[in-house]
């Protein structure tokens, strides 16, 4: 699995970090940082509730890479 982001579309509402803090993380504007792009398996639950979660739909997972 590997983990893309959208920075310049990332509203900064901050979901991302609150449910995968080991994955994401935000900069001092509040925009999604990418700390892991290819978590361990252990994170899938948390990264996909992340994605779910994003109101702007800036996070999707690309399975097959």
């Amino acid at each position: 699995m590997k983990i893309n982001v959208d920075r310049d579309a990332c509203c900064g509402a901050g979901q991302c970090v609150l449910l995968a803090p080991d994955v994401f993380d935000q900069d001092e504007e509040g925009i999604v940082v990418l700390l892991d792009e290819r978590p361990p398996a252990e994170q899938d639950f948390a990264v996909q509730e992340a994605v779910s979660m994003c109101p702007t739909g800036v996070i999707w997972v690309d399975q097959n890479a």
